[in-house]
């Protein structure tokens, strides 16, 4: 950035003071690297945020867009207007998802999608005669988009508060994210015939990379059964292939009624989310003439160029096999880390599908770690506010490039702790 000028752009997540005049501005991409305005190089070990699965600077993913935009940019689907790549894209979706015979909800995003689903939840239970159901469960440490139920969800509470309530949306509840028996509780304690629905994030991502304990979410879909509440799943991070399958709800044998999707729909190349739907939610809407409306929806939902290029995307995952090489990179990945985790300022090694958490201890922090690895060794990681280091390098990485990055690691923590070592001498001294 230029030295003395305030730029007139606001950033997201950002605490505006300590970032101006460090901005990295970024002006292309290839592959799995990003450069800066100034020709910095370095390596997107976070995808961007968990987006880019297929890399970046895909000449075929422009020209996708640029032929659909000559066709047709775009028309609405609200009412009886629809437009064709909408209808390809619902199609190509409903074929691959997790959830049989499930319709397709198109947004523009994560967060769209998210209050979208949760929306419908509270919709599913006005048509089902039972009114009482409104409360949202949520697991603590979760993050579910910064839209306003998104924000009422939230598992981190620094995501929550500043907006004069505790919810935004005040039918919401926190779960623990690990322990069934507490969970079981907290919905006895709510009043079972009160709870709607329960979203999950197959493995949670900003908040540390935290996989659920064997039998968690089996014992939650028994909860939700026997409870007689709704079961949706978050794949905005984890769907089209992070895991190392199509969705996450294939890997861990989840059975949701909704499933929210963004990032990987596109890889990032326009925004656009959906929800997937099971009949038994979307019988009520589709079949009768006194069938109700979902008085919902998004002026970009349904982008006639967001759908032509997340079906190129898709054929490109499919057509490379890029789902079954991120399986593969995923045991690369964490056999590269696996040193990291006897290191003395390293708490815990986290590897889940090609998405992994080095979470440091409290003698080093994670934000100045990230930042000397960008400026001294070119790559990106991105540090969450549990003091750990976040990586989901695209599915085009090499085996190479996170052996790299792992080395990297490495040595800037060695650095830190001789550092450290050396300071603690000379004050005994």
């Amino acid at each position: 950035m230029m030295s003395g000028i305030i730029p007139a752009m606001w950033s997201g997540q950002a605490h505006m003071p300590s970032i101006i005049g460090r901005q990295l501005v970024i002006s292309r991409a290839e592959g799995s690297y990003i450069f800066t305005r100034e020709g910095k190089k370095l390596f997107d070990a976070s995808a961007g945020l968990w987006y880019a699965n297929i890399g970046h600077g895909r000449a075929e993913m422009a020209e996708a867009a640029a032929e659909q935009m000559k066709n047709l940019e775009t028309y609405h689907v609200f009412g009886r207007f629809v437009n064709d790549k909408a209808l390809l894209l619902s199609n190509k979706l409903a074929s691959v998802s997790p959830i049989e015979d499930a319709k397709i909800f198109l947004t523009s995003g994560g967060s769209d999608s998210v209050d979208t689903a949760m929306k419908l939840v509270r919709r599913h239970w006005q048509v089902m005669g039972k009114p009482e159901k409104k409360i949202v469960l949520s697991r603590d440490q979760s993050f579910h988009g910064l839209h306003g139920f998104g924000t009422s969800l939230a598992g981190q509470d620094f995501n929550r508060v500043g907006y004069g309530t505790p919810s935004l949306v005040p039918e919401t509840a926190q779960i623990s994210w690990n322990d069934l028996e507490s969970v079981e509780k907290s919905v006895l304690e709510i009043g079972a015939e009160r709870v709607a629905a329960v979203i999950v994030e197959p493995v949670i991502g900003g908040g540390g990379v935290l996989a659920a304990p064997d039998g968690y979410f089996q014992g939650l879909q028994e909860l939700a059964r026997k409870y007689e509440f709704l079961f949706v799943a978050d794949e905005v991070i984890t769907g089209f292939g992070r895991t190392g399958k199509m969705f996450a709800s294939q890997r861990y044998d989840l059975r949701p009624d909704m499933i929210t999707m963004a990032k990987g729909l596109s890889s990032g190349y326009l925004p656009i989310g959906g929800v997937m739907i099971s009949p038994r939610i979307w019988r009520n809407f589709f079949e009768g003439d006194d069938a109700p409306t979902f008085r919902h929806g998004l002026t970009y939902g349904g982008h006639a160029t967001g759908c032509a290029v997340a079906l190129k995307n898709l054929e490109i995952l499919e057509r490379e096999g890029l789902v079954e090489r991120a399986a593969e990179l995923e045991k690369v990945l964490a056999d590269a880390l696996e040193p990291l985790a006897e290191h003395s300022l390293v708490a815990e090694v986290r590897v889940e599908g090609l998405m992994a958490a080095v979470q440091l201890t409290s003698k080093a922090n994670a934000q100045a770690i990230s930042d000397t690895l960008i400026e001294t060794h070119g790559q990106i990681l991105r540090p969450l506010p549990d003091n750990s280091l976040q990586m989901s390098p695209p599915f085009v990485s090499t085996p190479d490039e996170l052996r790299g990055l792992a080395q990297s690691i490495t040595i800037v923590l060695e650095d830190q702790a001789v550092s450290q070592s050396s300071s603690s001498l000379t004050a005994t001294a």
